[in-house]
């Protein structure tokens, strides 16, 4: 005979507790809360994604000859082939990059921008810093961890990025720095996290910790208030609100029939 499993009980409910009274006033107020976090996220994404593909686009279609655009022969306009011909003219300079003919051709632009005074130096420092951040093999800003900031007993979330080059290592020896590699480490600001301070420390001085980068940027953003947890849990607690809404009145027990 099959057996029933009982139910899960979710963490954020007691089942002693007793039931509190929800007035309609109250429910209607959870409704409405519970209809911004679910719709909010929505209506920025969607609002930040058409944006970008509208940008996109008119980088785009004045590149293109108009006999060759949809949009010509129809009488509404089509969002996104801009983005589709970006797309797949990224995905072409990539695969012809990739081969001989390409990265020749790559190479002979290359040399002619080293060679331009001041546009140099901006290419070079852009290459740099897509490499690194779009790089399949890069480790920047991948781990996470904790450095005594700015005194000693208070801790800030920092970002590791990639040891010190030798030059570095080679000035800062004998200056009391401590024993180990030196890594760096870039130490956001809140709520805006693309500010901060870089700087060198031991590797020894670091407490990684276990939590992705999106998580540990969601919570110097939330300066605190957004802390990383279970996705699980996040769901029990969003579906114990909605039992307590949809619980009836609490109301006196019956006394028992002798």
């Amino acid at each position: 005979m099959a057996s029933s499993l009982p139910p899960i009980p979710s963490p954020d409910i007691d089942p002693n507790a007793p039931k509190r009274r929800v007035s309609a006033r109250g429910r209607l107020r959870t409704y409405f809360l519970t209809g911004i976090i679910v719709a909010g996220p929505l209506a920025i994404t969607a609002y930040i994604t058409w944006w970008i593909i509208a940008l996109i686009d008119s980088f785009v279609k004045p590149l293109i000859p108009a006999s060759y655009l949809p949009d010509h022969y129809l009488p509404f306009s089509i969002p996104g082939i801009g983005l589709v011909i970006a797309f797949v003219a990224v995905t072409l300079l990539g695969f012809l990059t990739a081969n001989l003919v390409g990265r020749s051709i790559i190479e002979f632009g290359e040399v002619l921008l080293a060679r331009t005074p001041v546009i140099s130096g901006l290419y070079k420092g852009l290459r740099q810093i897509f490499e690194t951040l779009f790089s399949a093999n890069g480790t920047s800003f991948r781990t996470v961890g904790l450095v005594e900031f700015p005194v000693k007993g208070t801790w800030s979330v920092v970002f590791l990025s990639a040891p010190a080059a030798p030059e570095v290592e080679g000035a800062l020896q004998g200056r009391g720095i401590g024993e180990g590699e030196l890594v760096g480490v870039f130490l956001p600001c809140a709520p805006n996290p693309t500010t901060g301070f870089f700087f060198y420390l031991p590797r020894s001085e670091v407490v990684e910790v276990p939590i992705s980068v999106d998580d540990a940027a969601k919570l110097v953003m939330s300066a605190g208030v957004i802390q990383p947890e279970d996705a699980q849990h996040r769901l029990h607690a969003m579906a114990a609100n909605l039992r307590a809404a949809h619980a009836p009145e609490s109301r006196e027990p019956a006394p028992e029939s002798v």
